[in-house]
């Protein structure tokens, strides 16, 4: 099989043309040598991210990607405008692969997963990966109904290059280095580093079945994004800092604009959440099972198993897997075999992965039942190749 093809059949590689203009914008940043750095361009740098990191931050992700709240049409453009300056592609590319995200956050299916495809491919490369070059528009039907937003989505470099053209004419070339190309590689690994350092270094208060995690240092420069395992356990939440101390000038802003009814509907998360004592979604709990699960070698203790076990043994055992076919976890329950863990190895293999959850017994017996099921499977399978 190719190198450059998956599993599913799908060209995975990266589509290098595409790339080249986000190079060429990192490299357009030392045009800063011959242009100069001006206090006016300057400026205009740190003007531009924090504009356009709070559009990211409230437009293309809590309020497209998520309807955290309601606005009109006419702030809803003026967000999506003002985000796609960002170059990041359009508003419909970025909700629906944020939307798919979270559908798969940090399973094989992941768009960005550093658990899955590696540091450097979740912070950047998937964005030129074959695959992610279109939107999934079926995850965005709610989005499609605005011609406006449809426009957007078809010339969906206009803003970006309006906006450099605007910063050349307003502060020259250093405007146009300084300012826009500057100010966009800023915002460009800002936002990455949600996808990517925000899912590998901080904290979790929260079991979410993924990787997310709290970190203060990014949610400093992303305006209250870094808040990113609150933000897993109660995704349609406007506000990702759920403790006082959890700086989120996003949330802050959109409540003083919701003072003015450009904003309303902003949706917070309940005390049953911020106190941590909400039972956890069947997915939620599987994929936490999974990884719990994966932390015992099930293809070791069947090995274990077969070796420990006699002729007569092995085939007593054999015969029972064969007779309730589909029920080895069942049978397995009650075999007692050696080497299969007892459950309170598995509860204080969970009390040491997980965050506090009122849920974790659930994981704790899904989990067990996952480990027999694949410790069954494989002992099935050795039994019958040494008979």
């Amino acid at each position: 099989m190719s190198p450059d093809i998956d599993v599913d059949g799908e060209h995975d590689d990266i589509i290098y043309p595409s790339a080249i203009p986000f190079v060429l914008v990192h490299l357009a940043c030392f045009g800063a040598i011959w242009s100069g750095v001006t206090w006016q361009a300057v400026a205009i740098c740190v003007t531009l991210y924090w504009l356009r990191i709070f559009a990211i931050g409230a437009g293309y992700h809590r309020y497209f990607s998520h309807r955290a709240y309601a606005t009109n049409r006419v702030f809803q453009f003026v967000l999506a405008l003002v985000a796609q300056s960002t170059a990041q592609k359009s508003v419909l590319w970025w909700a629906s692969k944020h939307r798919h995200h979270h559908l798969h956050s940090d399973t094989e299916q992941d768009v960005h997963s550093p658990r899955h495809k590696g540091f450097i491919y979740s912070h950047a490369g998937w964005i030129f990966a074959r695959k992610h070059d279109k939107p999934d528009l079926a995850k965005v039907t709610d989005l499609m109904r605005y011609p406006e937003l449809m426009w957007l989505h078809k010339f969906e470099l206009l803003p970006a290059v309006v906006l450099a053209l605007l910063c050349f004419l307003a502060a020259g070339w250093s405007g146009l280095v300084v300012g826009f190309f500057w100010s966009t590689v800023l915002v460009y690994h800002a936002t990455f580093c949600i996808n990517s350092l925000a899912h590998v270094s901080g904290s979790t208060r929260y079991v979410t079945g993924d990787d997310s995690r709290n970190n203060w240092l990014l949610a400093v420069f992303t305006m209250g994004e870094g808040w990113h395992n609150n933000h897993h356990a109660f995704q349609s939440s406007v506000r990702q800092g759920f403790r006082w101390w959890e700086i989120d000038p996003t949330y802050y802003l959109l409540r003083a604009l919701s003072w003015t009814g450009l904003v309303w509907d902003l949706r917070t998360p309940p005390e049953q959440v911020l106190r941590n004592e909400q039972r956890l979604g069947v997915a939620v709990i599987n994929r936490a099972a999974e990884q719990l699960a994966a932390h015992f070698n099930s293809e070791r203790i069947a090995a274990a198993i077969t070796s420990a076990l006699h002729g007569p043994e092995l085939s007593a055992l054999r015969e029972t897997l064969t007779r309730t076919q589909n029920r080895a976890t069942e049978v397995l329950m009650t075999l007692h075999l050696p080497h299969i863990p007892s459950r309170e190895e598995f509860l204080r293999e969970a009390r040491a992965m997980f965050a506090r959850t009122k849920s974790l017994d659930e994981i704790v017996d899904r989990a067990y039942e996952l480990l027999l099921a694949s410790v069954g499977t494989r002992l099935a399978a050795s039994i019958q190749s040494r008979s």
